[in-house]
């Protein structure tokens, strides 16, 4: 293997490319419209375009990623995950092709691409499943009878795919047809297959997994097991290895069941065996994902195993570079998913370009596994991951400070992240505590943070005192705005949306009074650079970076972001439009999948408007307040850029009633 097409984007393409440069094979990355200047196109030695930026005309395309392998002579193809990782029929082309796919077997992945036929086979060899139906017959009566069969509460899953994409967790009976229409709808976007299954829900339950890995000579071997029970909308946030808190027989009894699932299968390379494991530690198995997982480097950082290294070797045909007993666990290591996106907005992926972003040091015991830089554009087309960080430590508790230690270094500023939640995540107590459920995030909520902090009275202070001790340009005693008088000190007046601030100079060089409201701070610049400034507060030193952008001053400090807008000086007034009155606005660009009203329609608040569908997930919007559709302005399959007005809705009179 001399030259490796990496059939993927963005991060893992990154990751790829790392190992390969230290075998010395040639990393080739494609890349769609979208992502003409992304990370991966610039770290892989070579970049090939692949087509627009819908994944079905790229980075799904057999064709043309077969047509691209030949042009430019690669020996091997590696699908990173996602994509066409799973597809069985793009492993067999590939081979068919002449190509080394780094991934195993068609076969294998047929036996385990279908969740229904593989809970049949993995029944049959004796692994634990969970009750359900994985039957062929899907018409709506079928489906509901089973639904009522299994009980609730219940979810429902695509058959052909992975990631949480299209599940729905449903408590009622009342709630199954909406719930199978969303769920068979998201499954042909992004699998072309819309296939469903049903399975008893465990709110309480654990997702454990584990790391196996397979060579052609009838070797298999476990890579220990992770926790990935930090959930938002059945889509993995936090991970960790080893799980906390399994009894020493659970383990080696779930390694010993993924095992048995690898080699019914005849499975080789890397593979990852899901299980659900209940409050009495009873495990069911739910997948097998047959490609290399997104939370992968826990396992890399607790057994120093390279596991691209051991797939491209692997798909070589060699043996496993190790045996079970000489693979050895040490420490643990957990990793937080960056997302671009609003948890406090129901997870809205966030779009645009990153202005700023500035990271902490990678270090052997904290990883970075970016597929992001300053100046890239986060789109609608993919999966909204910016990254991953990772942290190693000899325990547990080790580990988890030091990765909420570097989340709280990050800074990023022109899309909205789940930081804030990684980090409150990984500060809770009952997290801290080991072995919590796959609902943690909606019975924590009270505790934990769901966005970035409100600007407080001191945040406003250092704002307002950055403004006024910046550097003005010119000589002239003119060209300084920032609040001179004749005969008495500097003052000026700075507005945050609701806040106001008055800086005075004082007597002494560098130090100033800052009254807000009722607050009154004593403040003394001890340093002040282009983008950061230390400044005492009545006494206790703090730390800032400063990033201005238009209008927004983001200050971090403390693991703290926070963003204020000048909105008013002595020089400008700043005056902000609002949309008018009864358009209803798309938060984000997307395609318009379900018009749920039709022009003259009375509705209630709350009913379903328009749905769209944006970075592989719907969004649906509702009618605000009771009303009357006087406008419907997309129709399905319509492109929509974020603020166009979707729905015009004129509200009821007193005397309506709808």
């Amino acid at each position: 293997m001399r030259r490796l097409l990496i059939a993927n984007r963005g991060e893992i393409v990154c990751r790829i490319a790392r190992t390969a440069l230290r075998l010395g094979i040639t990393s080739i990355a494609v890349y769609s419209e979208a992502d003409r200047s992304a990370r991966h196109v610039r770290v892989a030695d070579e970049a090939y375009y692949l087509g627009p930026a819908p994944a079905a005309e790229s980075y799904l395309d057999i064709g043309k990623i077969l047509a691209l392998a030949k042009r430019v002579v690669a020996d091997a193809v590696h699908p990173g995950y996602g994509f066409l990782s799973e597809n069985a029929d793009f492993a067999q082309a590939c081979v068919d092709a002449g190509l080394i796919f780094v991934g195993p077997p068609a076969s294998a992945i047929r036996a385990m691409g279908s969740k229904s036929a593989s809970k049949a086979a993995m029944a049959a060899v004796g692994v634990p499943v969970a009750p359900g139906y994985h039957g062929e017959d899907q018409t709506p009566q079928r489906l509901m009878a089973e639904a009522q069969r299994v009980g609730f509460p219940l979810i429902i899953k695509a058959s052909a795919g992975g990631g949480g994409k299209g599940m729905q967790v449903v408590s009622g009976a009342g709630e199954v047809a909406a719930a199978v229409e969303s769920a068979q709808r998201l499954a042909r976007a992004a699998f072309g297959d819309d296939r469903l299954l049903l399975e008893r829900y465990f709110p309480l339950a654990r997702h454990v997994e584990v790391q196996v890995f397979a060579d052609s000579h009838g070797g298999i071997v476990s890579l220990f097991d992770r926790d990935c029970s930090v959930q938002r909308r059945h889509q993995k946030i936090i991970e960790e290895a080893p799980a906390p808190g399994l009894r020493d027989e659970v383990r080696s009894n779930m390694s010993r069941a993924a095992i048995q699932a690898a080699r019914s299968v005849a499975y080789v390379g890397a593979g990852t065996v899901e299980f659900l494991v209940d409050e009495a530690q009873h495990f069911y198995f739910m997948e097998m994902n047959t490609r290399l997982q997104v939370e992968h480097p826990v396992t890399e950082l607790i057994t120093g195993v390279d596991l691209v290294e051991w797939q491209l070797r692997i798909a070589q045909g060699a043996p496993l570079p190790k045996q079970q007993h000489d693979i050895v666990q040490q420490g643990a290591a957990v990793e937080a998913r960056l997302y671009a996106e609003d948890p406090a907005n129901g997870y809205l992926p966030s779009v645009g370009r990153i202005t700023h972003l500035r990271l902490p040091q990678a270090v052997p015991s904290l990883r970075l596994d970016m597929g992001v830089d300053a100046g890239d554009e986060v789109s609608t087309f993919y999966d909204p991951m910016l990254g991953k960080v990772i942290a190693w430590g000899e325990s547990r508790d080790e580990a988890i400070g030091r990765l909420r230690r570097a989340l709280d270094d990050m800074e990023i500023v022109g899309v909205t992240t789940n930081r804030a939640l990684l980090s409150s995540a990984l500060a809770d107590e009952e997290f801290r505590s080991g072995g919590i459920a796959t609902n943690f995030l909606q019975v924590r909520h009270a505790q934990l943070s769901f966005g970035e902090p409100q600007p407080g009275s001191v945040d406003a202070a250092l704002a307002a005192l950055w403004y006024a001790t910046r550097e003005t340009s010119g000589d002239a005693l003119w060209g300084d705005t920032r609040g001179w008088r004749l005969a008495a000190a500097p003052r000026s007046v700075w507005r945050f949306a609701d806040r106001t601030v008055v800086i005075e100079s004082g007597a002494v060089r560098d130090t100033y009074m800052a009254r807000g409201g009722a607050q009154e701070y004593a403040l003394r610049v001890v340093l002040r650079g282009a983008g950061s400034m230390d400044v005492e507060v009545a006494g206790e030193l703090e730390h800032l970076h400063v990033v201005e952008a238009d209008q927004d001053l983001h200050l971090f400090r403390g693991g703290r972001h926070v963003e204020l807008r000048l909105s008013h000086t002595e020089d400008s007034l700043q005056v902000s439009a609002d949309a008018e009155e009864g358009s209803l606005l798309t938060p984000l660009p997307g395609t318009v999948v379900a018009v749920h009203v039709e022009a003259g329609r009375q509705v209630a608040r709350g009913v379903p408007l328009v749905t769209v569908e944006a970075m592989k997930m719907e969004h649906t919007l509702t009618a605000p307040y009771d009303g009357t559709v006087t406008c419907v302005a997309f129709g399905v399959g319509d492109r929509v850029a974020a603020g166009a007005i979707l729905v015009e809705l004129a509200p009821l009179g007193a005397d309506e009633k709808v």
